[in-house]
Parts: C-alpha cells; sequence; structure tokens
C-alpha cells in the first residue's frame, strides 16, 4: 500500500497546513489525547511483576509464573500450580482472559513442528507455535496454512481457542483446519482428541478460551503451497457497500476498510495466480493511519472539509499489486496499538449492520479515524465458534491506545446485538453468561464438559467467571 502510504501523508500535510489557520482550542485538545495513558506500575506492593496486553486493556500481577519444557511439566503446573492457571500466547487479546493473581503459564517453550505427512498436507504442530514462525517452516515442507489472520503474532493455540480468522469465500477460521487435538487438563490427564475420539471435547476445545484444558499440540488440514496476487485498491465506500455479495463470490481472499469521514474504502482482494513474485515492499499502514489521524485533529470540527481533502486525494490512487506465497502476503505488521471491538453477523445482516455503525460515527463521534474492518468466514461446527452453523461477517472497529472507547458498548455494541451478532472471543464486548448462552445453542453441553474436565474451575479468571458462571 505504499501509493496509498504516500498520497495519505499528502493528505495529512495539507490538513497541518490549513489546520495552523484554525483555532488554538485544537491544538490544546490533540495535545491532552496524545498523552500516553497513566503507567501501571512496574510491580505490586508484594514484589510481584507487572503483566500487560498488547494494547494495555487488561493486567495483572500473577504470584507465579511458569514456561514448561514438556507435557509432563505442565501437567504438574496445572494441578499444583497456585490457581486461577490462566495460559498466555502473545496477549494481543484485548478481553481479560489472560489476568489471574495465580500462575501465569506460557507455552513458548512448547513450539515447533512435530511432524507432517506429504500426502494429506497435514502437520502436527506444538501449541506454542507462533503463527509467524508456523509459515516459513510449512513453507519449508512444502504446505500452508489455508487462511491466515490480519496479524500472525499469534500463538496457535491461542489463536484456535479465541476463534482467530481469516477472509475469504468458503474458508473457516483457523480452528476449522484443526483435525486433532493433545490437551492438558487441570486433573492430570493428557487427552487425545479429534471428531471421532473424545468428540464432545475436540468440539469444544477447538474454541475453548483456554478454560478446557491446555493445548499441546494440534495438528492441522494444510494445502500445498501456492503463489496468490493481491490486490488493493481505493473505492467510493457506497459502490463497496453495493458490490460487496459479487467481490465475495469473485475472490478467493476479500476484505474491505472503510475510511471514517472520507466516503472511501480500500478493498483487498487475494487470488491464486501463475504470475511472476512482485514481493511486497515493507508495511507502510502505520503512516497512512497517522494521516488519517492528522486529518481528524485539525478538521473533527468540519467534517465537510475533512471528507472533502480526503477524497480530493484518495481518488487519484491507483490499484497496487503484488503477488508472492500466500503466508506472506495475508498478514500484515500492526505496530500502532488499538482497542478494538469486533462481531461476527448473520452474512445477510452484515451490510445492513455496518451502514448502521457508519451513520452511528459519523453522527456523534468525529473523533474516530482508524478504518472499520470488514471480513467473510465460513460456518463451522466448533460449539463455541462465532462462525457455529452459519456463513458470517464480521466488522471490527477500533480505537488509538490513547483514547477512549467506551463509545464501543454504548453506541456500536447495540447495533452488533440488534442485527444477531456473536462477539469475538478476543475483543472487547460486555456479554455474559446469560447473554451468550441465547447465542450459542450447544452452550449448556460445552458447560457440562468444561466442568467434567475443571470441576474445581483452576482454569477461570474472574472474567471468565463471568463467561460461564454468572446468570
Amino acid at each position: 500500500m505504499s501509493r496509498i502510504t504516500r498520497r495519505a501523508a499528502m493528505v495529512g500535510g495539507t490538513a497541518l497546513g490549513v489546520g495552523a489557520l484554525a483555532a488554538g482550542g485544537a491544538a490544546m485538545r490533540n495535545a491532552l489525547r496524545d498523552r500516553d495513558p497513566a503507567a501501571l506500575a512496574a510491580q505490586d506492593d508484594k514484589g510481584r511483576l507487572l503483566w500487560s496486553n498488547w494494547s494495555g486493556s487488561a493486567h495483572a500481577y500473577p504470584v507465579s509464573r511458569a514456561a514448561p519444557q514438556n507435557e509432563e511439566e505442565l501437567l504438574s503446573i496445572l494441578t499444583r500450580a497456585p490457581g486461577p492457571v490462566r495460559p498466555v500466547g502473545s496477549g494481543h487479546s484485548f478481553t481479560a482472559l489472560v489476568p489471574t493473581d495465580g500462575t501465569l503459564l506460557t507455552l513458548d517453550r512448547m513450539a515447533g513442528l512435530v511432524s507432517h505427512d506429504p500426502a494429506t498436507h497435514r502437520a502436527t504442530v506444538r501449541g506454542g507455535t507462533r503463527l509467524v514462525d508456523l509459515g516459513p517452516a510449512l513453507a519449508a515442507i512444502g504446505q500452508e496454512m489455508i487462511n491466515l489472520p490480519d496479524i500472525n503474532k499469534q500463538s496457535l493455540a491461542g489463536a484456535i481457542a479465541t476463534g482467530t480468522h481469516g477472509t475469504g469465500r468458503g474458508i473457516q477460521a483457523i480452528h476449522g483446519s484443526v483435525v486433532a487435538m493433545r490437551i492438558a487438563t487441570p486433573g492430570g490427564d493428557l487427552i487425545e482428541c479429534d471428531a471421532t475420539t473424545r468428540p464432545e471435547v475436540f468440539n469444544v476445545a477447538r474454541v475453548g478460551l483456554g478454560t478446557f484444558g491446555v493445548v499441546t499440540q494440534v495438528t492441522l488440514q494444510n494445502q500445498p503451497l501456492t503463489r496468490v496476487a493481491k490486490r488493493v485498491e481505493v473505492r467510493p465506500t457506497n459502490e463497496v457497500l453495493e458490490a460487496w455479495p459479487q467481490l465475495r463470490a469473485a475472490h478467493r481472499n476479500v476484505e474491505f476498510y472503510v475510511l471514517p469521514f472520507t466516503g472511501h474504502a480500500v478493498t483487498i482482494t487475494t487470488d491464486v495466480t501463475d504470475k511472476p513474485v512482485k514481493p511486497r515492499g515493507p508495511d507502510e499502514d502505520t503512516d497512512t493511519l497517522m494521516a488519517l489521524k492528522q486529518l481528524r485533529d485539525w478538521f473533527e470540527f468540519a467534517p465537510s472539509l475533512r471528507r472533502k481533502l480526503a477524497s480530493a486525494e484518495l481518488t487519484k490512487i491507483p490499484p497496487e499489486e503484488t503477488v508472492d506465497q500466500g503466508w506472506k502476503l495475508l498478514s500484515n505488521e500492526r505496530p500502532v496499538r488499538f482497542n478494538e471491538i469486533e462481531y461476527h453477523l448473520p452474512i445477510e445482516a452484515q451490510i445492513p449492520a455496518l451502514r448502521e455503525v457508519l451513520a452511528a460515527i459519523e453522527t456523534h463521534r468525529r473523533d474516530v479515524f482508524f478504518p472499520v474492518e470488514v471480513r467473510v468466514i465460513a460456518e463451522d461446527d466448533a460449539w463455541l465458534s462465532p462462525f457455529y452453523g452459519r456463513e458470517s461477517g464480521s466488522i471490527a472497529v477500533h480505537a488509538y491506545y490513547k483514547e477512549d472507547h467506551d463509545f464501543f458498548f454504548t453506541l456500536i455494541e447495540p447495533i452488533f446485538r440488534r442485527h444477531g451478532g456473536r462477539p469475538h472471543w478476543g475483543k472487547l464486548n460486555s456479554l455474559k453468561a446469560h447473554d451468550l448462552a441465547l447465542l450459542y445453542s450447544r452452550w449448556k453441553e460445552a458447560g457440562e464438559v468444561r466442568r467434567a474436565l475443571d470441576p474445581q474451575g483452576r482454569l477461570l479468571n474472574g472474567y471468565l467467571k463471568g463467561v460461564f458462571l454468572d446468570g
């Protein structure tokens, strides 16, 4: 997106020059909200060290930290360490899945490829493996994952636990490629499960929030290594909304980002190709994002002028195309921290809900500058998957980590809920057990399996008690 980045920087430069004429109040307001949040203490009054997630939305001071090298050590920790015991991957979830004053558990020392089958394109991988490392490891054996999320810093076990997904026609979330798993439980058991062996465990643990046990090994159904062409194009927002059904049908992977207060969106499509490799350059989306922020900073008071300036430059940007192996192009760098709410809606409700979200933002929240991300995910049969039993369209709204995101719950979430949305398990939401039970037809059965595997609730922190027990 280098051309988009350069054009966006031009918009930002124009905004800065013209904005200097604006009232000094804008500069003062921007200086105040550009301050970093107050720093948390590096340790508490008992000398326990701070853990915080990526965005700063969740933190804890665990009494114990553990990094087992093998399953024997892991089982000892699960059965004997101070509870609650909470597994952590990259800490990229925004919800409070991880915080504990008991034991914080990482699988970073239980990572890597275990085995593979070239005939079936299956690979068995340890749970602590990061997706960013798994891509080249699979490429070396001629395989690639069927899909990847927007960010690839997550651990495999963490990505599966939260229903992490990419986008594409008929393509499931990452857990949809899982054909077998091995799980260590607080009762001291190692459970091998698949669709026919302990199917009830397999059905819940594929999206288990780290509450049914700790996933130590996963067997993935992959595909042969492929080359794809990725096309990035700026188009009018209304045009993209109208064309969305056709775009979904025409491309293997497709998503778009609406740029609020600009009248434009960026479509991203990825399709298999035999074109020669044209590698991507460095990820420069940060420049684009900061240009949109600069435009907001100076013209929040004048949305029509903000739109006019942005549109004048965005309409000049030609499409861009890169060609390479899929694992190199599907994920992106996201160094700018943010908070996020994402819901997965019935596919037919996605665009009507999106229109309401955009109208709400542009009417009530002129401070928003982050793009709104829109994707499509195929249905699957994991009991706690947000995509259980239905093709889904996702909508994700973001807020800069330095700025207020309370509007997620007062303005945006009611729209998602009204349209039958299910929240992404790793993204901010306000739902409790009584709400979730209405969204998942196998909720009761999932609860029974959880209690059987962890009858003492050693894997439940305060947040997860609200998810599984309250109401």
